[in-house]
């Protein structure tokens, strides 16, 4: 029986040293992680399925180029969001938004008004995300969303503190500015929207 609490590290080893099973043991502790974050990056559920697929069979194969220098968690948000970046540039001549149609996922039903606000807006942070463009759109996903470092969004992206500053802040302003456009009109509020708000 494997040991819930044994490293990532460990079980790329046991892998790399023949043990098949430590790898399903990795998807299995990483999935969830790793479809979020497609989701934030692709704004379709479909897409982010794909994605995330598509990101554990490139780990699979590039397992072996892991050295450990970084958390494998970092690791694999690198290998994720490049996933996602060529998902999008393969749908890039199709529009980004879409009306709300029969394929579209139905809202839940509000439990109370409150709730149903709650919904509308991370929906509409969702198809605002999509508006911003894709390497902001990264950079505020990882340190927005995911509530990562920018020393941690820097090594995912492998681009320097400095760029991930940047990046953040025009990100900040183009969501900001998508949401204002989700809802028909000017939102008013500050350029940086509240983590606990960007969480679809």
């Amino acid at each position: 029986m494997r040991d819930p609490a044994e490293r990532d590290e460990d079980l790329v080893r046991r892998y790399l040293e023949g043990d098949v099973q430590a790898f399903g043991t990795l998807v299995e502790r990483h999935e969830r992680r790793v479809y979020n974050l497609a989701l934030r990056m692709t704004g379709r559920e479909e897409d982010a399925r794909d994605a995330a697929q598509d990101a554990f069979l490139t780990a699979l194969r590039k397992l072996k180029t892991f050295r450990g220098e970084a958390a494998f968690t970092t690791w694999m948000h690198r290998v994720t969001v490049n996933a996602c970046y060529d998902l999008l540039r393969k749908r890039q001549r199709s529009p980004l938004l879409h009306e709300r149609g029969d394929d579209a996922p139905s809202r839940p039903e509000p439990a109370s008004a409150d709730h149903a606000e709650a919904v509308d807006l991370a929906l509409d942070v969702r198809e605002a995300l999509l508006q911003v463009p894709e390497d902001f759109r990264a950079v505020l996903v990882l340190c927005d969303v995911e509530d990562l470092s920018y020393e941690d969004a820097a090594s995912i992206l492998e681009i320097p503190v400095g760029t991930v500053k940047s990046r953040l802040h025009r990100g900040r302003v183009a969501l900001a500015r998508a949401l204002g456009s989700v809802d028909g009109g000017e939102r008013p509020g500050p350029a940086e929207p509240s983590e606990g708000t960007m969480s679809p």
